[in-house]
């Protein structure tokens, strides 16, 4: 705390968040009450743990440590170095790895710099690559482009040419993709996607590689917590390169990593590579606070009670894809082997735009998301759910039921709203979602199922906030 000396310049530096910035503590008062009170099924989020809050929010961040362990461009870096090699050292170990085959780099900020980073070390610019096209699950990183701009930098720095799905199963086409690669002859083939419910056979992509002397690149940043639980296949068999992102199932901080293989003739300059790509290619000085909450993280994943909460978040998605089948909607590929589901709307006329707003409406937070057949990405005709978060509350296949019918009601609730609108622009539906007028009664039942989804959901723990002391904030009304 500030001494009798402390000038009033410095003063400041000593004052907690609520006394200096009154404004900013009640916007984080805001979100903890939302995210009490609501129910996250967006398959990209998860809630990580109090110490990894306590890690991220830490002294770390007033440290700047621009390079690598025993290499720094600053001093003072002693216990920033052990930090970084024991972050890598849990990452090797939870994923079951053999530090002298595999290496790993820690810095990354996030998922999108892992990826291009690591484009930058295995292929030169201009050079051709592969990736699941978006409609169909994949991510913008993989060389996302439309028939008139290239849209991020995987697609302007490189050439791609998306795969995809077979129409029949909506799995993805392995040997379509085997037999665009005779042709394209990729550099480097990505797998691994946003959107996507179904495991993959890494064993078939790796013979596709070997033939066209291209790159193996696993993208599993939505599925690393359920590999590391070996879940789900494993990639690390059979490729050159896997990045994650650390916030998805792995249930740490915002941040990325990119393993590389150490064991192969080809790659013996492939650490190096990575490395230089990380920093300086792609990004300055490493996040000291978010890898120290990777590695504590991390270090959850390393113990036995990991496996089961993987086990959990799989059922319970795939429960929630039974419930809603047996509704008789329809899911793309028809289930799920992963935590999330991709649920098809375009058989009941609605778009996956006003099921996100009106499940906003309800307290239900999930994201609209293009189904395999779209013709853009801009009017998807799906939406996309995940039960990590939902399983870090402590709910089970039981509680996932409850959801289920929560989003069946959202669904013919929406039904009944578009009915009321008269058109089907997003802008009458959301109109008539939010005022209650003369024999309507659509915005009636969307208050009335916000109640029961708010009431159910306040009655689950929050990871990094103490459920029994939160109280609503300033600045949020609600019927009482």
């Amino acid at each position: 705390m500030a001494t009798a000396n402390t000038p009033s310049f410095n003063k400041g530096l000593y004052a907690p968040l609520s006394e200096i910035d009154p404004e900013v503590q009640n916007i984080i008062d805001k979100e903890t009450w939302r995210q009490f009170s609501g129910l996250e099924l967006i398959a990209s989020e998860n809630l990580t743990s109090r110490a990894a809050i306590e890690a991220n929010g830490s002294i770390l961040t007033n440290k700047y440590s621009e390079g690598l362990p025993g290499a720094r461009y600053y001093g003072g870096n002693e216990w920033i170095d052990e930090l970084e090699i024991l972050c890598r050292k849990r990452a090797l170990q939870a994923f079951n790895l053999d530090p002298e085959k595999w290496g790993v780099n820690v810095q990354p900020y996030s998922g999108s710099t892992a990826n291009f980073a690591a484009l930058t070390a295995l292929i030169q610019p201009q050079d051709r690559l592969m990736g699941l096209g978006l409609p169909d699950g994949g991510h913008l990183t993989h060389g996302y482009y439309t028939a008139k701009k290239k849209m991020t930098a995987s697609s302007i720095y490189f050439q791609s040419f998306p795969y995809g799905l077979d129409p029949s199963t909506q799995l993805v086409d392995y040997a379509a993709l085997d037999r665009q690669a005779k042709i394209f002859k990729p550099r480097l083939i990505i797998c691994g996607a946003s959107a996507y419910p179904r495991d993959w056979d890494y064993a078939a992509l790796k013979a596709i590689c070997d033939r066209e002397s291209a790159y193996f690149m696993a993208d599993i940043a939505h599925t690393s917590g359920l590999i590391a639980a070996q879940e789900l296949n494993n990639p690390f068999a059979y490729c050159d390169v896997v990045t994650t992102t650390t916030h998805k199932t792995l249930r740490g901080p915002r941040a990325g990593l990119i393993f590389f293989r150490r064991d192969a003739q080809n790659n013996l300059d492939l650490e190096k590579r990575v490395n230089e790509a990380v920093f300086p290619a792609c990004q300055g000085g490493p996040h000291n606070h978010a890898i120290a909450s990777v590695a504590t993280s991390l270090l959850q994943v390393c113990q036995p009670e990991w496996k089961q909460y993987a086990r959990q978040v799989i059922a319970n998605a795939k429960t929630l894809a039974t419930c809603l089948i047996e509704h008789g909607y329809k899911l793309q590929t028809g289930g799920t082997d992963s935590h999330l589901v991709l649920w098809d709307l375009r058989p009941l006329g609605l778009t996956g735009s006003k099921i996100e707003k009106v499940c906003d409406l309800l307290g239900i937070t999930i994201n609209k998301n293009a189904v395999s057949g779209d013709a853009s990405a801009q009017t998807p005709g799906g939406i996309r759910l995940g039960t990590a978060a939902l399983t870090s509350r402590d709910m089970v296949e039981e509680d996932i039921k409850v959801v289920a019918e929560f989003l069946h009601r959202a669904v013919q609730l929406s039904l009944v709203l578009q009915k009321e609108a008269g058109s089907k622009m997003l802008k009458d539906f959301i109109r008539v979602a939010t005022t209650e007028r003369e024999g309507k009664v659509g915005a009636k039942m969307v208050k009335e199922l916000r109640r029961d989804v708010v009431a159910f959901a306040r009655k689950w723990p929050l990871p990094g906030a103490d459920a029994s002391t939160i109280q609503r904030p300033a600045g949020i009304e609600e019927d009482d």
